[in-house]
């Protein structure tokens, strides 16, 4: 019997699940007992792939559960999965119809499972959320503070900020210590902070919004944070090329470092002024400097050497 796709529809209270090979389909409830009945279920056939959506908090039990029964899994962008039902004219959208949709967007696309990542970098990614949390309320309150003029509201708005702050390098310590507890993490750290312009905040985001990093050649090193230009042209027509998608914001935490790299790093400086000079818009060209960045990450972190001025990396 030739494996099957499997697709899952999560949500809040269940697990809709849909067989491509037989069109069985069953739901589940989402919690452990519903987990484990539905990898017994899984186990009658072959398993090619159990594709689902990341749904917030609701899928981390069915993914755990299903990397540590070894079934294959394939995530897909909620974007794309919605693209692929309206090109194939699904336009109803009900659990079950979408766990249909997924089994067969995974197998006419033959998507790829990919390892789980480890529960050390499910921590850190939940504590680097509630970081940037912490730091948009930071900014919020800043903002409040230029149109305040009661006293009282200027003292609370005063301790708020405080407190944020305080609970920020909390979360930063909690962040160090799980990557220093873990040898592999505390050297990949160790590389990523070697690159001129990437300091502590920068290496937390990269280390823990991509974790592929090191695995992936440079151009896909580049797509995946969203740093590819994308090409428009049709006939005679050319348009301008865009960056869009991949992971916001890993683009955001690299902003700044890039501009950090423009002015100490040789080789960004003399990237960043050719550019310019061509003609190119400075943003622009401070985007293929954040690219230049990615890519270096990625090389550095996949021979595992720290990065040294003249020496080649590519």
């Amino acid at each position: 019997m030739n494996p099957s796709t499997i697709g899952v529809d999560v949500s809040k209270d269940g697990l809709d699940a849909h067989r491509l090979a037989d069109g069985a389909a069953r739901r589940f409830a989402n919690d452990k007992a519903g987990c484990k009945a539905l990898i017994k279920w899984l186990a009658a056939t072959p398993v090619a792939r159990v594709v689902f959506e990341p749904t917030g908090p609701y899928h981390r039990l069915l993914e755990r559960a299903l990397d540590a029964a070894g079934v294959p899994i394939a995530k897909v962008n909620p974007r794309q999965a919605r693209r692929f039902a309206e090109a194939a004219g699904k336009l109803v959208k009900t659990d079950r119809a979408d766990a249909a949709m997924l089994a067969r967007m995974g197998e006419v696309l033959d998507l790829q499972p990919r390892p789980c990542v480890s529960q050390t970098i499910a921590e850190l990614k939940e504590l680097h959320l509630a970081r940037a949390a912490l730091v948009k309320d930071r900014t919020a309150a800043k903002n409040r503070a230029k149109a305040i003029t009661l006293p009282l509201l200027e003292k609370q708005n005063k301790k708020r900020l405080a407190e944020i702050d305080v609970k920020i390098e909390e979360i930063d310590a909690a962040i160090e210590k799980l990557i220093d507890d873990d040898a592999q993490l505390a050297r990949r750290f160790k590389i990523l902070l070697s690159i001129p312009g990437v300091a502590k905040i920068t290496a937390f985001a990269l280390l823990i919004e991509m974790p592929e990093l090191g695995t992936l050649e440079g151009r896909q090193a580049a797509s995946l944070a969203g740093l590819a230009p994308i090409q428009r042209q049709s006939g005679s027509w050319k348009g301008h090329a865009f960056i869009r998608g991949g992971r916001a914001f890993l683009r955001q935490a690299l902003y700044m470092p890039a501009l950090v790299a423009c002015r100490f790093n040789k080789d960004s400086r003399t990237l960043y002024q050719k550019l310019v000079e061509a003609g190119k818009p400075p943003k622009v060209a401070i985007t293929a400097v954040m690219r230049k960045l990615v890519v270096l990450a990625n090389a550095l972190l996949r021979k595992d050497l720290s990065w040294a001025e003249n020496a080649p990396c590519q």
